[in-house]
């Protein structure tokens, strides 16, 4: 995360640094921004939508560290073409 972190763990506008959360409140986070992604996306302000965009991206990517090798579900992979 680019944001300054506070001694208390919370950036100045992004709250707590994906690698500071536990497994349980990183699923947790993510999920929330998921459920909040198309009332951010149809009336958030730019600057709120931005901000959306960014925790969502930062979160995701600690998670996609966290787990490289992750269980894909083959009936979600798509037939490549070329």
């Amino acid at each position: 995360m680019n944001e300054p972190i506070q001694e208390n763990g919370l950036s100045d506008a992004l709250g707590i640094d994906p690698v500071e959360l536990s497994e349980e409140e990183l699923l947790q986070e993510i999920a929330s921004l998921h459920r909040t992604r198309l009332e951010a996306l149809r009336h958030g302000s730019d600057s709120a939508l931005s901000n959306h965009l960014r925790r969502t991206a930062d979160l995701e990517s600690e998670y996609m560290a966290r787990h490289p090798s992750r269980e894909i579900d083959p009936h979600r992979l798509r037939t490549e073409t070329t």
